[in-house]
């Protein structure tokens, strides 16, 4: 099987032997790859809902592989046992919905050894959200697909270095590895920001003005980092 250049990406962050839970699997494809490859001994995919489940345990019974991976239907990391799964990965929800999956099972993040987590939106929050949560940013990469550009950040537990929210948003391992994508997701922040302040001088009120000062500030900084990419 061959996985997209996102899902492989993901894929390569796994650390073998290590059992793996895919939340929101998808079709189940990265724990089939991963079991196929024997990276991972067995795996656990979940599904919220009816239809996708269903998928996910089609595509797995025609690999033969029901044994090796358990689909499962729920909400989040509900599905999930304590001390089950060392990696969790969460791919392709919004990095506030991802937090809240997190923040939701306590209980089943507390024997995880490593999330792998790729955010479409609010990446910086999620990034915060985990430093103030005692988990430390190993690595983070940025992936070109299909005309978009994916973020991936994995955590373990430990304690960041990095605390600045600013250097949070942008990514610090990708500033620090001078990523060779970092320009390009620098300018797709910008053009966020840039989309929120058009919003916002549409208002007069005095929360949207001190919003649009402090995305201002923003992409003043970000412009000065872009020009230190370059």
């Amino acid at each position: 099987m061959r996985l997209t250049r996102r899902l492989a990406a993901i894929a390569a962050y796994v650390p073998p032997g290590a059992v793996v839970a895919d939340i929101g699997t998808d079709h189940a494809l990265l724990p089939i790859y991963l079991v196929e490859k024997g990276i991972c001994p067995k795996a656990v995919a979940t599904e919220l809902n009816a239809g996708p489940y269903r998928s996910a345990r089609t595509a797995v019974h025609l690999q033969g592989l029901d044994g090796k991976i358990d689909v499962r239907q729920g909400d989040g990391l509900r599905p999930l046992l304590p001390v089950e799964a060392q990696v969790i990965v969460l791919a392709g929800l919004g990095g506030n919905t991802i937090r809240q999956i997190l923040a939701a099972a306590p209980e089943v993040l507390a024997a995880v050894r490593r999330l792998i987590l790729q955010p479409m939106v609010d990446a910086g929050d999620l990034r915060l959200w985990l430093v103030e949560e005692g988990w430390r940013l190993v690595d983070e990469t940025l992936v070109e697909e299909d005309g978009h550009l994916y973020v991936i950040v994995v955590a373990e537990p430990g304690l960041e270095k990095v605390t600045d929210p600013f250097t949070l948003e942008i990514g610090p391992r990708l500033v620090e590895k001078k990523h060779p994508l970092l320009p390009a997701y620098l300018n797709k922040l910008m053009a966020e920001y840039q989309r929120v302040l058009k919003a916002l001088a549409r208002s007069r009120s005095p929360r949207a003005k001190d919003k649009s000062l402090e995305l201002s500030a923003k992409l003043a900084r970000l412009k000065e980092v872009l020009m230190k990419c370059q």
